[in-house]
């Protein structure tokens, strides 16, 4: 008889194939819309929805719990319904991360879908396919770019850095001289992806960012040998029933140390 861990090891892939397939899909539904002038609505009168996340995003609902209906179901454009809490394992999902650079014509946007079980990341999927990019995660087996491996980058001389101005200001002097902000990247799942693949040396995260923006970047990017940590230097938790997170870093080696004390000494 299998081990234990072979037997949830083995489902953990099967949920990865799921997700795949339905993140490939839903990104070609995005793609009908994009650069297509898709309706928009405002969500709290300052977070635009447009008509292409709500059709990603209804697929995707449908899919994926057609495919696990024991499974919880955590997305952006649907209402959070609390008895996703009693389910072992969550979907956690944004059907377009970045959507105010997907309305401006951007291509740096993507599809998130992970699964989550206590709190932690088992599987995860970035879709891109405005840049033609397919990020995965497995714990334990490496990240993935369109089946290449990839490697956060060790900090040379300059470091690219990503995130607000007034955090990036909060760094040590000996650091200030050595980085080059990158301009503003409206996908934070892809923003956390560009640390993953090497791209960006580090990034900072200002408060609010929510599960779905962060759950399955964060796995490809822990995979690839960096890390996302909060105020406490602690990795965050998802699907709970606290969905929002502080101001985050995400980075490798002596950098993350450096940006990790620069939002310790922030007020919560």
């Amino acid at each position: 008889m299998p081990e234990l861990d072979q037997v949830i090891s083995a489902g953990v892939r099967e949920d990865l194939a799921v997700l795949r397939d339905a993140a490939r899909e839903a990104g070609a539904i995005a793609m009908r819309y994009f650069g297509n002038n898709p309706q928009v609505w405002m969500k709290g009168g300052t977070s635009p929805v447009s008509e292409a996340d709500h059709a990603a995003d209804a697929y995707l609902r449908q899919t994926l719990l057609a495919a696990r209906p024991g499974y919880g179901w955590l997305s952006e454009e649907t209402a959070d319904n609390p008895a996703r809490l009693a389910a072992r394992r969550t979907f956690v999902v944004d059907p377009i991360d970045g959507t105010r650079g997907f309305l401006e014509g951007l291509r740096s946007w993507c599809v998130s879908v992970a699964v989550v079980e206590d709190g932690r990341t088992l599987a995860g999927v970035l879709e891109c396919p405005a840049t033609q990019e397919t990020y995965w995660a497995l714990p334990g087996e490496g990240a993935f770019l369109n089946g290449r491996r990839i490697a956060a980058r060790r900090p040379a001389a300059t470091v690219d850095i990503g995130g607000p101005k007034p955090l990036i200001g909060l760094m040590p002097a000996e650091w200030r001289g050595r980085l080059n902000r990158v301009p503003h990247i409206p996908s934070l799942a892809y923003r956390l992806a560009m640390v993953a693949n090497g791209a960006l040396d580090a990034t900072f995260v200002k408060p609010n960012a929510h599960d779905w923006d962060i759950a399955a970047a964060d796995l490809i990017l822990c995979e690839a040998g960096g890390a996302l940590l909060d105020q406490n230097g602690r990795a965050p938790r998802y699907a709970g029933e606290v969905i929002r997170h502080g101001a985050l870093v995400a980075g490798s080696g002596e950098l993350l140390a450096v940006l990790s004390g620069v939002i310790a000494g922030l007020d919560s």
